[in-house]
């Protein structure tokens, strides 16, 4: 396997401006992903997203630089580049979600690239893809349900 990139591609029973706003906004994304995040949804922005971490060790704090943000269709972001630098093509990874109409919902496409552009030996590599990997799943089921939920409110 590369561990190059990750794609998904969900059916959300919500609209694309519904989805938009549960992939952009604070409040829905502590909902689905569980991050604060600090960083307004428009290009060239930049913040970080913190949430607790998982071995109850503190605060795992991300850096977030926003690369695109054309609602309700597209909204990209790199993240997981080192505090205080620039995120680039080199030192992060590139979080796409591209939206697009399907009947009364949305088909919501995510594509993670950058995996190998940064440079690490393959098990940290293989690592990193395999985690994120297993995260979209999950966190994609669960922004799935609760744009789902939104509607249905």
């Amino acid at each position: 396997m590369e561990y190059g990139t990750i794609e998904r591609e969900i059916h959300i029973d919500a609209s694309p401006e519904v989805v938009y706003e549960v992939i952009t906004k604070p409040e829905h994304i502590a909902a689905w992903w569980g991050f604060d995040l600090q960083v307004p949804a428009s290009a060239g922005a930049t913040g970080r997203m913190t949430r607790p971490r998982r071995d109850g060790s503190g605060t795992l704090v991300v850096p977030l630089a926003v690369v695109e943000a054309e609602a309700p269709r597209r909204f990209a972001f790199r993240w997981a580049h080192p505090d205080g630098r620039p995120a680039t093509p080199q030192n992060s990874f590139l979080v796409t979600f591209h939206l697009a109409p399907s009947g009364e919902g949305t088909v919501l496409r995510l594509t993670e690239a950058g995996f190998r552009e940064v440079g690490w030996e393959a098990a940290r590599l293989e690592a990193y893809h395999r985690d994120h990997s297993a995260g979209w799943d999950e966190h994609l089921g669960a922004l799935g349900a609760y744009a789902a939920g939104l509607v249905r409110a």
